[in-house]
């Protein structure tokens, strides 16, 4: 089967086409499912999980069609079914033209949309999912700023914060991309390039940072006294590695601070993809790229700024 690897190091990574990688064995309960388009998250290529994993393919999101369940599976998907999935952190090997993945980390794919949107979407909806709805537990008048608010996780935030959650949200992003962000429910936008714009926010309850760094630590700025700020931002913060507690926290010692790493949620997926049917949830704006040009594609979505995500097309 067509692959692609990432070979060399962490520091000088190596984007290589395989054409004729063996297809993997399925096995137990997992299910095969042949890859019409991967998604691509640009910072994988510095996830230290991509040089452990033995087969060097990276991806960890999906669209195709299940072509074949192991011995042991009993849920109620079904051969030919068409489907998306995320694979854990771990596992990824998305990628290539199949990709076994387990039963937690598959669902019914959005029939309203294509394999390229389709595969684009389970990181950012999960991601988002599980900051807005388990750990901000956003709810009626809760005020929620989102930090790159114009990427993928960013965008399916604010729909989630004011459609699904009915909360305030308040999306951090470059003047070019307030326009979007107002019409998929932000009450309130904010140019990022301006140098003091954590000034220009009213308190918070919670933020949600998909950036990290200084902008990060701008929003403890914004946040009241009692709020909670939840990051994904790549990398992780030190006091996220080192278990310690944030110097900003000297300044407000009530406000509780949260990251994480996303986790396969089948059921999360079902949901998302019955609010993408029913125009709830808009899925994201993709750039697909043919196999042969993985390396293209791969440069663009390691690029800041950019309005669409990039998708692997193995059809």
């Amino acid at each position: 089967m067509r692959a692609i690897q990432v070979l060399g190091s962490k520091k000088s990574p190596k984007i290589f086409l395989n054409q004729c990688f063996p297809k993997p064995v399925l096995e137990e309960a997992a299910i095969l499912i042949k890859v019409d388009a991967a998604g691509i998250t640009g910072d994988e290529i510095l996830w230290p999980e991509l040089y452990e994993t033995p087969t060097r393919i990276p991806g960890h999101e999906l669209s195709g069609t299940i072509s074949e369940l192991g011995p042991d599976y009993r849920g109620s998907l079904m051969v030919g079914q068409k489907v998306f999935a995320f694979t854990a952190a771990d596992r990824g090997q998305c990628h290539a033209e199949y990709a076994i993945c387990t039963a937690n980390e598959v669902a019914p794919k959005p029939a309203s949309i294509s394999h390229f949107e389709a595969a684009a979407l389970p990181i950012p909806l999960l991601t988002a999912f599980e900051a807005i709805l388990d750990h901000g537990k956003v709810m009626p008048g809760i005020r929620v700023l989102v930090t790159g608010a114009s990427g993928a996780v960013g965008k399916i935030a604010v729909q989630l914060i004011t459609r699904l959650a009915g909360g305030h949200a308040i999306a951090l992003a470059s003047l070019r991309n307030h326009d979007i962000l107002r019409q998929l429910g932000a009450q309130e936008v904010i140019n990022y390039a301006v140098t003091d714009w954590e000034s220009k926010v009213d308190a918070v309850d919670v933020v949600f940072d998909t950036v990290g760094g200084m902008v990060l630590k701008k929003t403890w700025k914004t946040i009241k006294e009692d709020g909670l700020i939840i990051t994904v931002g790549d990398p992780p913060p030190s006091w996220a590695i080192k278990g310690v507690q944030p110097d900003e926290a000297s300044h407000k010692p009530n406000v509780q601070y949260k990251y994480f790493v996303v986790s396969p949620n089948a059921e999360r997926l079902r949901q998302a993809s019955d609010m993408i049917d029913n125009g709830s949830v808009k899925p994201l704006v993709v750039k697909p790229f043919p196999f042969n040009e993985a390396e293209k594609a791969w440069a663009y979505a390691r690029q800041r700024g950019r309005e669409e995500k990039a998708v692997v097309d193995f059809m």
